[in-house]
């Protein structure tokens, strides 16, 4: 009988970034360092914003952050994203992060935090965040 590896809570969002944690972006112990998990969620936040914003975001805040259990060489980090809020010209994002251990099938919460993010025009100033379009129904 075939097992499947259990999964993160669906009430986590869409996945935006997988990675795999790697000898370089750990100190000798081999504890990947909390910048490199932060890089990832920025990125993974920072697609999912890039996407509802329709063209360049930055990011200008971190809060909430919190780092619950430890990432190691080799774990498999899985970034999801949910859109907390959007504003005029900004957009939070709630994000967690979840790590497959390298030898392991379970997965552990690893960090948590809300990142926003401003629209950008091609001058790097303010935009108004585009009014969400309708979902299209294929026939």
């Amino acid at each position: 009988m075939a097992t499947t590896e259990p999964k993160a809570p669906r009430s986590l969002g869409e996945l935006a970034l997988r990675a795999i944690a790697m000898p370089a972006d750990a100190n000798p112990s081999g504890d990947i360092f909390g910048g490199w998990l932060l890089a990832q969620m920025d990125l993974a936040g920072g697609s999912v914003a890039t996407q509802r914003a329709d063209g360049r975001v930055a990011t200008v805040a971190i809060t909430g952050m919190t780092f619950h259990q430890p990432v190691f060489v080799g774990d498999e980090v899985s970034c999801y994203a949910t859109i907390a809020r959007v504003g005029r010209s900004s957009i939070t994002i709630e994000i967690e992060s979840w790590a497959r251990r390298h030898h392991g099938k379970g997965r552990v919460k690893v960090t948590a935090g809300t990142f926003t993010y401003v629209a950008i025009d091609s001058n790097r100033r303010p935009r108004q965040v585009p009014p969400e379009a309708p979902e299209t129904i294929a026939i």
